[in-house]
């Protein structure tokens, strides 16, 4: 499909960045052989509002806690594109975050199904390319039934004709997506990236650790 019916997602009010006790710690830099974009850089912090501890990373945080922190309140993305979850390792739910500011949990979380604070572990999206991705839906498990290709953003997939409120399976053949369970970019999001299970995703399933129903209803480019 060619024709985009894509609207800006709603950011949250940026909020200056106050004046906090800052520890930089850079971690290893990231193999840009597997990745598109030239850098990636975010700084975290331990309060909301830019206040209290902060530091730097430039590549992946398995654990914020064994960085001193007990949670990460608010953020800035300086460069690339990350996804943070809910829990240490990678689990739990997802959240996209793109370059800009976050003061608080609810300015990454958005309209999620279920109130969360918590974001304990983050990543680089190295594969995000919002001018080169493309992924294939299909309606049911294992790549069978109705596909559709997508190369542009849908606020609302039943609008542009899918069959119902479920995916059975996707295929990313590159860039990255955040797809999100009810229409207008709200609920749960998952994290599509051509990287990583080889773009092959056979089953809801395999979209995240909190993944609990099939249901997607709007879709969207990972901005680099």
């Amino acid at each position: 499909m060619s024709t985009s019916l894509s609207r800006p997602l709603k950011r949250s009010r940026a909020t200056p960045l106050r004046q906090s006790k800052m520890l930089r710690t850079r971690t290893s830099q990231p193999d840009l052989s597997v990745g598109f974009a030239p850098f990636w850089k975010i700084l975290v912090w331990e309060q909301e509002d830019f206040q209290g501890n902060c530091q730097e990373f430039t590549s992946e945080c398995h654990n914020i806690q064994e960085r001193g922190f007990t949670n990460v309140r608010s953020l800035r993305v300086e460069s690339g594109a990350w996804v943070g979850y809910e829990h240490h390792g990678f689990e739990g739910q997802q959240f996209v975050l793109e370059r800009g500011r976050y003061p608080r949990w609810d300015s990454w979380s958005g309209s999620n199904a279920y109130h969360v604070e918590r974001l304990m572990s983050f990543r680089p999206v190295f594969s995000a390319s919002h001018r080169s991705s493309h992924i294939t839906i299909y309606e049911h498990e294992n790549f069978l039934g109705r596909c559709v290709d997508f190369q542009d953003d849908y606020p609302s997939l039943r609008a542009m004709g899918w069959c119902n409120n479920e995916v059975g399976s996707m295929r990313v053949q590159s860039g990255a997506w955040v797809c999100y369970q009810f229409p207008g970019y709200r609920g749960y999001q998952y994290i599509m990236e051509c990287d990583r299970h080889s773009g092959q995703y056979q089953r809801w399933k395999n979209w995240g650790s909190h993944a609990q129903s099939p249901q997607i209803q709007s879709i969207r480019r990972i901005q680099q």
